[in-house]
């Protein structure tokens, strides 16, 4: 028999012991599902929705003055790139500041932040700085250039569930070493931006960097970004028949393409240098400011509709940070809902937007999307359940870009089905949404 010095000394390693398998125990209860790669879920915070922009754009190295902009409103363009960070960037930025994105933004344009941090360590200039070839300290490096675009982002206005592009220029395709140090870089830049709750997207050129990135799209090694952006100057502005990035990769609403490089045009008179750009893809999301028209009080929700309850009122000819719109209840003249920059909602017909009865532009609409983790692809249907008819699928790696969640069959561990924008339903079961069972807390319900 052991001493009673020996006995109590057990009983506390033991006690120790299983407070910690049940400390354990009770985490793996109570945690959010893991994020694991590729597809890593976005923890959007309240007032965060993702804007995406379809047509033409061009980027320019030095952000044109708000002049510039009202003059090339002649222009087939109504987005651009911006480089709003990082320790590459060359051109300096004198007009690009939080007032001059509000006045751009006015003017219905959309924004393409751009952050061009280290530099692969066979590509880029020689005398760039370059990302490790250590594949930890890449990693590291990417989260940390994920910090500095969201920093520098919050500084201009820009919103979470805003897309930033890493901008990785050309590498040597044969350095197996530095093909790791990019991807490794890529996957921290991606996971760090979904902790944060913005989105992801890469700038890289097509044979030179896009295809290495295409080939580890379903490595569980890497987190893959949400978009992909590249440049191939053949003067073609497709989306589709990229060589070695199949159509089915970055397929739904995420992509774009930098068809030309650098030339004048000139649009009312001014002339800019420019690149040209074709966008099917998310981009920046940026609050736009309106009054309070009820004649009292106008009650802020936790939802779209007045059955959700009542978190905070705004005074009559108050200012409201507007920073998407959604369907709900008729109230008045609308069935439009306004999301504020708190994650609350009022209905619109109490608000100054230019649209009495629909949504208004440029106020984009209230959505939030995660990527698709089902291998094979998933089936979109009509209603929130398996019963229901088939209308094709969304590809692995596909955004999702979810609207309103609602309760239907049981597939896998849960019985959520998320609604998309095209009014179609997916099972959450296979969308990397935060929540592997139940409501995501964000989400509004249909």
């Amino acid at each position: 028999m052991p001493g009673p010095v020996l006995r109590r000394f057990l009983r506390r390693v033991l006690a120790g012991w299983f407070a910690g398998v049940l400390a354990a125990a009770t985490a793996l209860v109570l945690a959010p599902a893991a994020a694991a790669e590729p597809a890593t879920g976005i923890g959007y915070p309240a007032g965060a929705t993702a804007t995406r922009y379809s047509g033409l754009a061009f980027d320019a190295c030095t952000a044109p003055p708000l002049t510039t902009i009202q003059a090339w409103g002649a222009s087939p363009y109504r987005a651009l790139g911006v480089y709003i960070s990082g320790v590459n960037r060359t051109c300096a930025q004198p007009q690009l500041t939080a007032d001059w994105v509000s006045s751009v933004s006015r003017l219905k344009w959309r924004l393409l932040p751009i952050h061009k941090g280290l530099q692969p360590p066979c590509g880029g200039r020689p005398t760039d700085a370059k990302i490790s070839r250590t594949a930890a300290t890449a990693r590291a490096q990417g989260a940390a250039a994920a910090g500095d675009a969201v920093a520098a982002a919050k500084a201009l206005g820009m919103r979470p569930g805003s897309a930033f592009y890493n901008d990785i220029e050309n590498y040597a395709q044969a350095d197996a070493g530095c093909r790791t140090a990019v991807l490794s870089y890529v996957s921290g830049w991606t996971k760090e931006l979904h902790r944060l709750g913005y989105i992801s997207g890469v700038y890289m050129n097509l044979n030179l960097g896009a295809r290495q990135l295409s080939d580890a799209f379903t490595s569980a090694s890497y987190a893959r970004p949400d978009a992909l952006w590249i440049a191939r100057y053949d003067g073609a502005d497709t989306l589709k028949g990229w060589a070695g990035v199949a159509d089915g990769k970055w397929s739904v609403h995420q992509r774009a393409k930098q068809y030309r490089g650098s030339h004048d045009e000139t649009y009312g008179g001014v002339t800019v240098n420019i690149d040209n750009d074709r966008l099917d893809a998310p981009v920046a999301t940026v609050a736009h400011t309106y009054t309070v028209t009820s004649p009292g009080a106008l009650n802020a929700r936790s939802g779209p509709s007045g059955s959700y309850p009542v978190v905070r009122t705004h005074a009559s000819g108050s200012a409201l940070q507007v920073v998407c719109q959604t369907p709900g209840p008729k109230v008045g003249t609308t069935t439009v809902w306004d999301k504020l920059t708190d994650g609350t909602y009022v209905t619109d017909h109490y608000v100054s937007t230019p649209s009495a009865t629909g949504y208004s532009a440029p106020v984009p609409r209230c959505v939030h999307p995660y990527q698709v983790t089902a291998n094979g692809g998933l089936t979109v249907r009509t209603g929130p359940g398996s019963s229901y008819a088939a209308q094709g699928k969304a590809a692995n790696g596909a955004l999702a870009w979810v609207v309103c969640q609602k309760s239907g069959s049981k597939v896998g561990t849960t019985k959520i089905w998320d609604r998309l924008d095209n009014g179609r339903y997916v099972s959450d079961h296979y969308v990397a949404t935060l929540s592997g069972t139940t409501y995501t807390k964000l989400v509004p319900r249909c």
